[in-house]
């Protein structure tokens, strides 16, 4: 889905500095996320704190963040409840196909929370239309299991589109929010305090 691109150039354009605080919410194995730092090439010496209720990084994954100068914890729990639990504010707090496996009021409270340890919110989604429903169905054709396939149908109709995101985000004028399709499949919400407003190119 080109995540990791995605997630890179919105790193990169908006980022305050070349050594930042990283946290991934629902970061799963880690990948995506150290995928988009071997493309972010100004970001050098990241403290990366990777969040997920059952993690599964490898320790390829590790050694690869250790070897580029990055620092990486490993977080053992629910997202909300490790920001509730956090003392310090991050840089950047990602998020990757995540939020849509939240209800509502678990995203206006996860909102709530990231936007007082953050001055920039990243999340790359699925996109909520016809097009990538109809692509989510045929995802046999390229070999998918019917796992795999039944999976993306329920993902891409628990996605966003519009401005739906934006609108859970807490209100302020200190906040700039975009919101997007990108590509066919996939939707993107940045939420960036003033001094890091979102730059798309």
């Amino acid at each position: 889905m080109g995540h990791a691109g995605l997630l890179c150039d919105a790193l990169a354009r908006n980022l305050r500095t070349a050594t930042p605080r990283i946290a991934e919410l629902g970061a799963g194995d880690g990948t995506l996320l150290l995928r988009a730092l071997r493309k972010a090439r100004k970001v050098q010496r990241a403290e990366i704190v990777l969040v997920d209720t059952q993690p599964a990084v490898g320790a390829e994954s590790i050694a690869e963040y250790e070897g580029r100068g990055h620092r990486v914890t490993i977080a053992v729990a629910d997202a909300a409840e490790w920001l509730v639990a956090q003392r310090s504010t991050y840089d950047a707090l990602v998020a990757n196909l995540f939020l849509h496996h939240l209800q509502q009021r678990e995203l206006e409270a996860l909102f709530a929370l990231a936007s007082a340890h953050t001055s920039l919110f990243i999340a790359c989604e699925p996109r909520r239309a016809r097009l990538p429903l109809a692509g989510s169905h045929m995802l046999g054709l390229i070999g998918c299991n019917d796992i795999t396939r039944h999976d993306a149908v329920l993902s891409v109709r628990a996605g966003f589109t519009a401005r739906e995101l934006s609108a859970l985000w807490p209100t302020g004028n200190e906040w700039t929010l975009t919101e997007r399709r990108a590509g066919v499949f996939s939707h993107v919400f940045i939420a960036a305090k003033a001094a890091a407003q979102p730059k798309l190119g």
